[in-house]
C-alpha cells in the first residue's frame, strides 16, 4: 500500500484511519484487488493499537469496500467504487400542496457575529454541562433501558416534574395526567393545530407576533388572521367572530414585551367560551423576570377548559435539546395524545428522565437563578443606553421578563431604519427590526434587541457601534 496515513484531525484514531482509507479508494490511490498492510504492522506504522486499526479495517470490510481473505489478508474489493459513490435520488415530478411549494426551512448554521443581539437565543455558555451529562449518563445505564415503545405523553417522571414546577414557577394548574411532553413548543402547536383546525378554519394571531406559529397553522389549511397588539396586549375587539383558534404570549408578548392587562385577559376567555374557541396560551421565556409580580396565566383563570398552555425548555436551557410541554384540558387530551403516537410516538424518554431528575434535584432552579443575573447586567446595559446613546432615535417599550428589549422609532428621528440595521450588520451588530415580525401592515417602526446569545463584555461596544450606525 503506497498511501500516506495521517492521524491528523477530527475524530477518534479509528475513524480518521477509516475515513482516509476510504479516500484512497474513491479516488483511485488504492486499487480493486490491492492488498492493505495487516493490522499489526499498520498500527505499528502509526503508533497505535492494532484493535485500533482493525476497527477501521472491520467499517471498510462491512461497507463492501475491503474483503478479508483467510491466510492471505486484507484486499480492496472488486468495485468498491461503484458501492461507494453516492447516487442522487431522482429529480421526479411530484409536487407538494400550494403552501409548501413555496415554503423553505429557515437558515440554522449562520455564523454568529462578533456582537448578537438578535433575540430568541439563550446563552448556552451559562447551561450546566457537566450536570446534563451526568444525568444523561446515569439514564443510560443498562438497568434502566426499557424495551419496547413509549407512552405518547412523556416520561412519567417528567410529567409530575413538569407539573409540579409549573404549579410553583408560574401558577399553572396542572396534574401529571395534565402534561403531554413534546419536542419543544413547536411540536405542541403543531399536535393542537392538527386535533383542532379543519382546512379553512380562522386562526387568529398577534400582529407584530412569532412567524413560525402563523406559519405552521397556515400550513394545516388555516386561514391566518393578524390581530393588532398595544400595550396592553392582543385587541380582543378586533378578534374575527368566527376564529376557531387564537394564538397569544400574554406573559411577554412576542416580540414587543408587553404583559396583557388583567382586563384584555378576562375579556379574550369570555370571548372564547362564548364562541367556543380554543385560547394556545405561549408562555415561552418567562422564568426570566426583573421586576413586577407575574400575572396568573390564562390557563389557571379558564373556568371553561379553553386554554391549552405551552412551554418550553428550549429558552432556559438548550434550544438543541427539543423539550417542551403542553398542558391541556381533559376533552382534548385522547386525541393530542393519538396525534403525537401517530406522528412520531414518543420523544427520548433517555433525555425526559434526565430532565425529570435536573428539575427535581432543584438544579433548573438554581440555574434560572443563575441566568437571570447574568441577563439582568445585559438588559441593564441595553436599557441605559436606550436611554442616552440611543434616546435620540429610540423608545424603549415597558418589559419585566425575557431574552429580549423592544423599542420604537421615535416619529422625529428622521432615519432611515433599514439601512441603520444594515450599516450595523456592517459593522458585527446583527439585530432585527419589528417590522419583521409583522403579517398585517407594518405598525411603528423599531427594533428587537436581544441579550441572550451575547457576551456581558461585548454589549457595550455593540451598542455603541449600534449608536453610530444610527448616525450614518
Amino acid at each position: 500500500m503506497d498511501v500516506h496515513v495521517s492521524l491528523a484531525g477530527p475524530g477518534d484514531r479509528a475513524t480518521r484511519i477509516h475515513r482516509q482509507l476510504l479516500e484512497a479508494i474513491l479516488d483511485g490511490r488504492l486499487r480493486p484487488g490491492e492488498r492493505l498492510p495487516p493490522t499489526r504492522e499498520l498500527a505499528r506504522r502509526l503508533d497505535v493499537s492494532r484493535n485500533t486499526v482493525a476497527v477501521a479495517y472491520e467499517r471498510l470490510t462491512a461497507e463492501g469496500l475491503l474483503t478479508a481473505r483467510v491466510g492471505a489478508g486484507t484486499f480492496v474489493a472488486d468495485e468498491p467504487v461503484a458501492r461507494a459513490r453516492p447516487r442522487p435520488a431522482p429529480a421526479g415530478g411530484v409536487r407538494p400542496r400550494a403552501f409548501w411549494a413555496s415554503a423553505a426551512p429557515a437558515p440554522t448554521a449562520t455564523p454568529r457575529p462578533g456582537h448578537d443581539l438578535r433575540a430568541g437565543t439563550p446563552d448556552t455558555g451559562l447551561f450546566p454541562l457537566a450536570t446534563w451529562r451526568r444525568l444523561v449518563a446515569g439514564e443510560l445505564r443498562t438497568a434502566t433501558i426499557r424495551g419496547g415503545y413509549a407512552d405518547p405523553a412523556g416520561h412519567p417522571g417528567l410529567r409530575a416534574a413538569v407539573a409540579r414546577y409549573v404549579g410553583l414557577a408560574r401558577a399553572v394548574r396542572a396534574g401529571p395526567e395534565d402534561v403531554v411532553v413534546t419536542q419543544g413548543a413547536q411540536q405542541a402547536l403543531d399536535l393542537i393545530a392538527r386535533v383542532v383546525l379543519e382546512p379553512g378554519d380562522r386562526v387568529a394571531v398577534e400582529d407584530p407576533g412569532y412567524p413560525p406559529a402563523r406559519r405552521l397553522f397556515a400550513g394545516h389549511g388555516a386561514r391566518v388572521v393578524p390581530v393588532p397588539v398595544d400595550d396592553e396586549g392582543i385587541d380582543v375587539r378586533a378578534l374575527p367572530g368566527d376564529a376557531r383558534l387564537v394564538y397569544v404570549t400574554p406573559s411577554h408578548q412576542f416580540p414587543l414585551g408587553v404583559r396583557m392587562s388583567p382586563a384584555r385577559r378576562a375579556a379574550l376567555l369570555d370571548w372564547a367560551a362564548a364562541r367556543d374557541a380554543v385560547v394556545v396560551e405561549d408562555d415561552y421565556d418567562t422564568e426570566f423576570r426583573f421586576s413586577a409580580r407575574p400575572l396568573d396565566p390564562l390557563q389557571t383563570l379558564d373556568r371553561a377548559g379553553k386554554v391549552v398552555y405551552v412551554g418550553t425548555f428550549s429558552k432556559t436551557l438548550l434550544p438543541m435539546l427539543r423539550l417542551g410541554f403542553l398542558v391541556a384540558p381533559a376533552s382534548l387530551r385522547p386525541a393530542l395524545l393519538a396525534a403525537r403516537q401517530l406522528t412520531d410516538w414518543h420523544g427520548d424518554h433517555t433525555t425526559q428522565a434526565a430532565l425529570a431528575r435536573f428539575i427535581d434535584s432543584g438544579e433548573l432552579p438554581r440555574h434560572i437563578r443563575k441566568a437571570t443575573r447574568v441577563y439582568a447586567q445585559r438588559r441593564e446595559l441595553i436599557d441605559a443606553a436606550l436611554r442616552s446613546d440611543l434616546a435620540d432615535w429610540l423608545d424603549p417599550v415597558p418589559s419585566t421578563a425575557g431574552l429580549h428589549l423592544c423599542a420604537r422609532l421615535r416619529p422625529e428621528a428622521g432615519v432611515d431604519l433599514p439601512a441603520v440595521v444594515a450599516r450595523a450588520a456592517e459593522a458585527g451588530v446583527t439585530v432585527r427590526e419589528i417590522a419583521g415580525y409583522h403579517a398585517g401592515p407594518p405598525g411603528p417602526a423599531g427594533l428587537v434587541l436581544g441579550y441572550g446569545a451575547v457576551a456581558t463584555a461585548d454589549v457595550p461596544e455593540g451598542l455603541r457601534l449600534l449608536a453610530r450606525s444610527f448616525r450614518g
